[in-house]
């Protein structure tokens, strides 16, 4: 069962929030909201904040060029993982990622159907790794951010979460650079 070992400190992490839209600004972006509340709520930092439209280039440079700021841990974007023909988030993280986090799109669909039943089907949310930085694809409704981050998010971002969490293997994501 996890839990809160409170004898550990917590690490904040730096987080940037993407999202996804043709028709959003950031005075509409309540997805992007959501989640810049809830990273602040929990002691994280916001490190950057973008909009960018349905364009696979487009997300895809943007999930690039903040993998390789040092000052950023973490990304999370919301929006275009649907099923429609301009939903390309999906198809713009995996030609970014390193590794995939294959059970994050599983764990994120048994949540959704607790709330949204068999419509959590036509969610591709999904995950990965690039240069040492976490990436999450999330749905563009305020619901899923909020769903997504309060059951996974908030715990495998916390370090003191138990038995373990992504925060504690932050050093060892670009182990493989090292070696000889």
């Amino acid at each position: 069962m996890s839990r809160i070992d409170e004898t550990k400190p917590f690490l904040p992490v730096r987080f940037a929030v993407l999202t996804v839209s043709d028709t959003r600004d950031l005075a509409q972006d309540k997805s992007g909201d959501t989640l810049a509340g809830r990273i602040a709520g929990a002691g994280h930092l916001l490190a950057a904040r973008a909009i960018v439209r349905d364009e696979r280039d487009q997300i895809a440079a943007q999930l690039r060029d903040w993998c390789a700021n040092p000052e950023i841990d973490a990304i999370l974007s919301t929006g275009g993982t649907g099923l429609t023909g301009r939903d390309v988030t999906v198809e713009a993280h995996r030609d970014v990622y390193e590794k995939e986090i294959e059970a994050f799109g599983t764990v994120f669909t048994i949540i959704s159907m607790q709330k949204i039943g068999t419509s959590a089907i036509q969610s591709r949310a999904c995950a990965g790794v690039a240069q040492g930085t976490y990436l999450f694809a999330l749905p563009g409704s305020p619901g899923a951010c909020k769903d997504a981050w309060d059951d996974i998010l908030a715990y495998q971002f916390d370090y003191r979460h138990r038995p373990c969490n992504f925060v504690e293997i932050f050093p060892r994501l670009e182990e493989h650079l090292r070696r000889k």
